[in-house]
C-alpha cells in the first residue's frame, strides 16, 4: 500500500522577508539535531567551508542565499555600489569549496541577476528584492528537480531490492528530496519494499551520521557498514544496485563524487552490480572534456588524524586527504537526471540532455 508523502528534513530555508536570514540544519552535529542561523556572507562562507551545509545542490542554493544576505545589507547603497558588492560576494563565496560545480552555476545566475538589476536602474530595496526573487527561484528549482530525479530513478528500483549508497546524497544534500536517495524515497512511498546499506564514508562519516539518520527517519530499512565492507557485501550477492550522487560530471560522463566512490564502482564492475549516479543537469560541466580535469579538493589532515576529535595518527606522520575521486563513464550504468535516465552515458547523450532542459 502506498505510504504518505515523505516530508524531508528542511536542510536550509529563507526565514522572513527583507531583512531575513538563512536557517539551516547544522550538519556537523548530526545525528544530534541542531540548527544554525546565518545572517551574512562571512557566515555563509564559514558554513560551506566547514560542512555545516554540504552536498553539491545544497551548496549551490546556500551560495545563492548568501548573495541575497549581502544584498539586503546594502539596501542604502547606490546602484554601482550594490552591483560591485554583489559581484564581490560572489567572488568570495566561489572560494569556499572548489569541486561542486553547482556552487559556480548558482553564483553565475546571481551575478547575471545583479547585472540585470543594475542595468534596469533598480536601487535599494528594489535591487535586493530582485536578488531575492532569483535566489528563491534557485531554491524552488532544486526542490522540483529532486522530485523529478526521484520519480525517474524509482523506475530502476524493484520491490524487494537491496541497495547500496555512499556518503550522503539525500535531502540534507539538497533543498528537496535529495539526489541518490530521492529514488529510494519515491520507491518507498509507492509501497516498494527496499533495504539499504549505507557506507559510513570516512573520514567524516556522512553515511553513518547523516544518510542513516535520514533513511531511518523515513522508515526505510537501513544498515550501516564501513567503507571497507562494501566489496564483501557485493561478493555475497546482497546488493542489487548502487545509487550515488555527484559533485561534478565531465562532458564525457566521468563522475566526481565523495572519496571511495571509485572503489565502489570498481567492485561493482567485477560483481556486475548496476552503478547509478543521480545528479541534476546543473552538476554537468561541459567545459571539462573528462574527469581528469576536475579540481579535487584536499582537506585538512585534522579530519583523518583526529577523526571526530580523537587522535588516531601519530604526530609528525603525513596525511593525504582528497575529498573526492573520479569514476570513469564506462563504469556508470546510467545517470539519472531531471529530464530522464541517461543509460551508458556519453558526451553526445549528455549534450542532448542539456539541450532539452
Amino acid at each position: 500500500m502506498p505510504k504518505p508523502p515523505i516530508e524531508p528534513p528542511k536542510t536550509l530555508q529563507w526565514v522572513g522577508d527583507l531583512p531575513g536570514h538563512v536557517l539551516m540544519i547544522e550538519q556537523t552535529f548530526l545525528p544530534q539535531f541542531k540548527e544554525l542561523e546565518v545572517h551574512d556572507v562571512p557566515g555563509m562562507v564559514d558554513a560551506i567551508k566547514r560542512l555545516a551545509v554540504r552536498g553539491a545542490p545544497a551548496i549551490g542554493v546556500a551560495a545563492a542565499l548568501g548573495v541575497l544576505l549581502g544584498a539586503q545589507q546594502r539596501m542604502d547603497a547606490t546602484g554601482q555600489q550594490a552591483l560591485d558588492g554583489a559581484l564581490e560576494d560572489c567572488r568570495v563565496l566561489a572560494q569556499s569549496r572548489p569541486t561542486a560545480v553547482n556552487l559556480f552555476w548558482a553564483l553565475d545566475r546571481m551575478q547575471a541577476c545583479a547585472r540585470t538589476a543594475h542595468a534596469s536602474g533598480l536601487l535599494g530595496e528594489d535591487f535586493a528584492r530582485h536578488m531575492q526573487k532569483e535566489a528563491l527561484a534557485i531554491f524552488e528549482s532544486d526542490r522540483r528537480t529532486c522530485r523529478l530525479m526521484g520519480e525517474a530513478g524509482a523506475e530502476l528500483i524493484g520491490s524487494g531490492m537491496t541497495l547500496l549508497t555512499h556518503c550522503n546524497a539525500g535531502a540534507l544534500a539538497t533543498a528537496g528530496l535529495g539526489t541518490a536517495l530521492a529514488p529510494m524515497y519515491v520507491a518507498h512511498a509507492s509501497g516498494k519494499m527496499i533495504k539499504v546499506f549505507a557506507d559510513e564514508t570516512r573520514p567524516l562519516l556522512q553515511g553513518s551520521r547523516i544518510t542513516a539518520w535520514e533513511l531511518n527517519r523515513a522508515g526505510i530499512d537501513v544498515t550501516v557498514i564501513t567503507d571497507g565492507m562494501a566489496a564483501k557485501v557485493m561478493q555475497e550477492g546482497r546488493i542489487d544496485a548502487i545509487f550515488v550522487g555527484s559533485d561534478r560530471i565531465a562532458a564525457n560522463g566521468d563522475v566526481c563524487n565523495k572519496i571511495g566512490t571509485y572503489g565502489l564502482a570498481l567492485a561493482a564492475q567485477h560483481h556486475k552490480v548496476p552503478f547509478y549516479v543521480v545528479a541534476p543537469l546543473s552538476t554537468i560541466d561541459v567545459s571539462l572534456a573528462s574527469g581528469s580535469s576536475i579540481p579535487i579538493e584536499e582537506r585538512d589532515r585534522f579530519e583523518i588524524a583526529h577523526g571526530l576529535g580523537k587522535q588516531t595518527v601519530p604526530e609528525g606522520i603525513k596525511v593525504y586527504n582528497p575529498a573526492f575521486d573520479v569514476t570513469p563513464a564506462a563504469w556508470v550504468s546510467a545517470i539519472v537526471t531531471e529530464v530522464g535516465v541517461l543509460k551508458t552515458p556519453n558526451e553526445a547523450m549528455i549534450r542532448k540532455a542539456l539541450g532539452s532542459s
